[in-house]
């Protein structure tokens, strides 16, 4: 038993991945693919799209939002996890980096189920709720500007249903939410968690994978 999480040496994270990593050809491409990228910083882990996965499964996802494709291994993840029929309202703004991951897509057969809007998110997100679409979701992931993270929160709120989820990422910011913030990106971070552990609409729980993972489920 241990009263806190286990630190994770390189040697510990290799054998977590080795016992229980189980990737689509296409994600490991896509991953490696990413790894040599400028920005590569900004994917997620391979055990975080797995749970982010695992996660679709269990709530019994048929639609899903992502906000912040990056090269699109998220994406995939998500994809690869839902039914025939599941979809993926996926928003980004840079074809650039959304256009990395379209050939992977294609080749692991979920293409169609991500539909990519090139757009800024609350954009997009104003106009599914204008289009009636309020509480017809069943998942979101929340992974772009940290200063837009507030508004994205509020709007996915009203496009899920009942007992549907959203993951945030980025949480504990390598640790600097737990420090005074010197930037607006720790600040916005700082006030969100603030404001999601007094919010009476969701279950929450804030996990220590990746750099902090926020899942609040909505009542």
């Amino acid at each position: 038993m241990s009263r806190r999480t286990i630190d994770l040496d390189d040697t510990l994270y290799d054998y977590l991945l080795a016992h229980s990593l189980r990737e689509h050809p296409e994600q490991t491409a896509l991953r490696e693919a990413t790894r040599v990228h400028p920005r590569a910083q900004m994917q997620i882990s391979p055990e975080q799209g797995q749970f982010m996965a695992l996660l679709v499964k269990l709530l019994g996802a048929r639609r899903c939002i992502e906000i912040g494709v990056f090269t699109g291994y998220s994406a995939l993840s998500v994809a690869l996890a839902l039914p025939a029929e599941g979809k993926i309202l996926a928003c980004d703004i840079s074809d650039e980096y959304t256009s990395i991951g379209k050939p992977y897509w294609q080749r692991a057969g979920v293409a169609d189920k991500i539909e990519l809007k090139l757009a800024p998110a609350i954009e997009t997100l104003d106009a599914r709720l204008n289009a009636g679409e309020a509480g017809t979701y069943d998942f979101a992931f929340i992974d772009a500007d940290k200063t837009g993270y507030d508004a994205y929160y509020e709007c996915c709120l009203q496009l899920l249903r009942g007992g549907g989820l959203i993951a945030i990422d980025n949480v504990l910011w390598s640790g600097d939410v737990a420090r005074p913030a010197t930037d607006e990106d720790t600040r916005a971070l700082q006030a969100l968690n603030d404001k999601l552990h007094r919010d009476e609409r969701i279950d929450l729980a804030m996990l220590p994978i990746g750099d902090g993972l926020t899942l609040a489920r909505k009542r």
